[in-house]
């Protein structure tokens, strides 16, 4: 197993590992602007089960997700010096929520596809927990169709993770592919009282059952806030996530190595002073299609590469696979599913639907009179975790409007035959997808990078 030695990784000789790679999102924990449909995940499949029926509609959404990463994908991410694959997990995947503590064997058994696909090329992978019943964060990549993070509220969804977890640690205790558990994703506990607490819990019931992977401990307020952490762990890493703001849709110019360093030290700076290993659990640029503004989003991405090795710092781009705002590779425009879909992802982009995709902009004549009403009206108001402003856009555009386009997605699927809805999920095949091949290089050079160097 890999094991954490001071600030480093190592492997059973005590050799350096450089855990340096991508996250697969969109996979076993789906994102609107990943896969464009509006809303968030459980919502979008609940209206296509409407349309297809809950039989085919599964057959569907199983297809998508056998094609979305197989051998071929990781063969292609060995090709590009990738050493790590982090794995993002719906927990509806492994029960359901009518069927709380009921383990669900097939979610398991797509998760070891995975697992043994990445091993079979070298490649390890961090399980990681994305969305959980409740959700822990007030967005959509947690699978949350409301604004509201229940899973710090409710003692019964904390106890439905720590038997997920335990489930997960005694399947992959001997698998020594598996890097490490990162054990919830960006959580988002508006009080911080009991975000440590639970990880406390959290990480003592993985260790009754699997004493020697690593665990990934992500900071509170979607993981850039470590201040509730005290001594770390045994075998732990502290995963931060550093995000550009100018490499966002809405972001703009270039900020400069500097003031990117700036904010990398201060996500960091409990790893730094606690001497444990620094990882980047997601970053990375949107792109715009405009290849003078992509270009400048490439500079700062490389930017963050130069930080990163200089400090020794593990990392996890995201995102490896979507439909052209963000991965490695992306579904052919000419494709069956972009086919189809393009008009309304175009809509989406057009109406700020999704949160990732959005300038923060859009529909200025209805969101602009709201957000001066709530300035003029309730100026103390600061909603966790980003503000009024970002809050109101969550409320208006990315819940109401991107909840009220559901039924316009899922009627794309009606009349379609077997062969049509294959067609649709082939299109994720890496067969059928396109790669950014700037970025293909960018990252294959960090990858070369993280090579040369010795720990």
């Amino acid at each position: 197993m890999l094991r954490v030695q001071g600030d480093a990784v190592v492997d059973a000789d005590g050799a350096r590992v450089h855990l340096r790679g991508v996250g697969l999102g969109g996979w076993m924990n789906m994102e609107n602007f990943i896969t464009g449909y509006p809303a968030n995940e459980n919502a979008m499949r609940e209206s296509v089960a409407a349309v297809l029926g809950a039989e085919r509609a599964e057959r569907f959404f199983a297809r998508l997700l056998d094609r979305f990463f197989a051998d071929e994908d990781a063969e292609l991410l060995a090709e590009l010096g990738v050493t790590c694959v982090r794995l993002p997990i719906n927990h509806a995947h492994f029960e359901r929520d009518d069927e709380p503590f009921v383990l669900r064997e097939e979610g398991f058994a797509r998760l070891d596809g995975a697992i043994r696909a990445c091993g079979d090329h070298g490649i390890y992978t961090v399980i990681d927990l994305h969305a959980v019943p409740g959700s822990q964060n007030q967005h959509w990549h947690s699978d949350n169709p409301t604004h509201v993070a229940a899973f710090w509220r409710h003692p019964h969804f904390q106890d439905r993770v720590v038997n997920l977890w335990q489930a997960l640690a005694s399947r992959y205790r001997d698998e020594h592919w598996v890097a490490g558990y990162n054990l919830l994703n960006e959580p988002g506990d508006p009080s911080g009282n009991v975000v440590g607490p639970f990880q406390d819990r959290l990480v003592a019931a993985i260790r009754e059952i699997d004493a020697d992977h690593i665990v990934f401990i992500d900071g509170n307020t979607y993981s850039t806030d470590f201040s509730i952490f005290g001594e770390p762990y045994e075998n732990a890493i502290y995963a931060c996530h550093d995000y550009a703001a100018a490499g966002m849709s809405f972001g703009d110019g270039y900020p400069g190595l500097e003031a990117l360093e700036e904010v990398f030290l201060k996500r960091t700076r409990y790893q730094r002073e606690t001497g444990t290993p620094i990882w980047v659990g997601e970053f990375g640029p949107v792109y715009t299609g405009d290849p003078e503004r992509d270009e400048v989003r490439y500079r700062i991405l490389m930017d963050q590469l130069e930080i990163y090795e200089r400090y020794g710092a593990g990392w996890s781009l995201w995102t490896y696979k979507d439909v052209g705002l963000h991965g490695v590779v992306h579904a052919d425009p000419d494709s069956a599913y972009m086919q189809r879909f393009g008009d309304l992802i175009a809509k989406k982009k057009r109406l700020g639907l999704d949160a990732w995709g959005s300038t923060h902009a859009e529909l200025p004549e209805v969101i602009e009179p709201i957000h001066q009403l709530i300035a003029r009206e309730f100026p103390d108001w600061q909603p966790y975790p980003w503000g009024p402003r970002e809050t109101t856009d969550l409320l208006v555009r990315w819940l109401l409007l991107a909840q009220a386009m559901l039924p316009e997605y899922a009627e794309r699927f009606r009349g379609l035959g077997d062969e049509e809805l294959d067609a649709l999920a082939d299109s994720f095949s890496l067969a059928s997808c396109v790669r950014r091949t700037r970025l293909c290089e960018i990252l294959a050079s960090g990858m070369g990078a993280a090579a040369g160097t010795t720990g």
